[in-house]
């Protein structure tokens, strides 16, 4: 075969690589756009979606500076590797160089780590203020960590009322209405979409943790300390979470469902709350306890 010959079939083979990896980032990316809001699907990669300012800004932070930061790092570890192995070995280098140490080497590799970080530390520390500082918040919601399950208060400005959230057993999943198993529960709790959200969050017994991730909303429920954490949801929908602490044997049995409607309908969902769970509240705390128990 012709040296033109071997060019024309490596150019071929660069085409079809490199349309190999356009289909497959397209995919990726067409998976990501088709991704769920609200949980994860299965064989999902990356995030869920965001839908509240924060975790777009915690998306941000990851794609466009951790992961470039991390890919650059990679590569030229790897790079430095192939080139110590190919230059240094001991066919290459019969007679090895007795140097044991390089001025500019050790200011190098002890600068650049720290450029890297600070880098890295202003939009983290950024990022951290936004998540920590509340705004002024529209309304509150208690939550409160039990095991295994959770509680949700509504104070007296925001209805005056309290109930409890447990994930529905097997035999009460109803796929065709969109329940999920291990993330739909009996009360969800229900919030207006473009209001901010202060959620105050403690646990009656164990440390657990607070988690839904669209929200971009993280915070430790530990008992005896009231933490705080905001959000602002820009869509309509359900956002599930679950507790992230291992926190006993039912552990993986406590989600976090979460329900964001316009303001309109929860004006309307809080007239119904008020009547429902100050007429079952008593009820609800019974099978709480009972589920509890028997799970015990």
């Amino acid at each position: 075969m012709t040296f033109m010959g071997l060019n024309k079939i490596g150019a071929i083979s660069r085409q079809i690589v490199l349309a190999a990896g356009a289909l497959t980032l397209a995919g990726f990316s067409s998976a990501a756009i088709a991704a769920t809001v609200g949980y994860a699907e299965p064989g999902q990669l990356g995030f869920q979606q965001a839908a509240s300012p924060v975790a777009e800004e915690i998306h941000f932070f990851h794609d466009a500076i951790l992961m470039p930061i991390i890919t650059v790092i990679t590569l030229f570890v790897l790079a430095l590797l192939i080139y110590v192995c190919v230059r240094f070995s001991a066919k290459a280098n019969p007679n090895p160089s007795r140097t044991t140490h390089s001025t500019i080497l050790e200011v190098a590799w002890t600068l650049v780590p720290v450029l890297i970080l600070v880098v890295m530390a202003i939009p983290s520390f950024r990022l951290l203020t936004h998540q920590i500082a509340l705004p002024t918040a529209d309304i509150t919601v208690k939550v409160t960590g039990k095991q295994w399950y959770w509680s949700y208060e509504y104070p007296k400005d925001g209805g005056d009322f309290s109930f409890d959230s447990l994930m529905k057993p097997e035999n009460e999943i109803n796929l065709a209405k969109g329940d999920l198993r291990l993330l739909s529960v009996d009360n969800e709790a229900v919030v207006p979409m473009g209001k901010v959200v202060r959620l105050q969050i403690t646990a009656a017994d164990v440390i657990h943790s607070f988690v839904i991730q669209s929200l971009g909303v993280r915070m430790d429920a530990v008992p005896g300390r009231l933490n705080e954490v905001w959000f602002k949801a820009e869509r309509e929908g359900m956002y599930y979470g679950q507790c992230s602490k291992l926190c006993g044997k039912d552990h993986a049995y406590m989600p976090i469902a979460f329900r964001v409607v316009s303001p309109e309908k929860y004006q309307a969902w809080l007239l119904e709350a008020k009547k429902k769970y100050a007429s079952n509240s008593t009820d609800a705390l019974t099978f709480a306890d009972a589920t509890s128990a028997a799970r015990q």
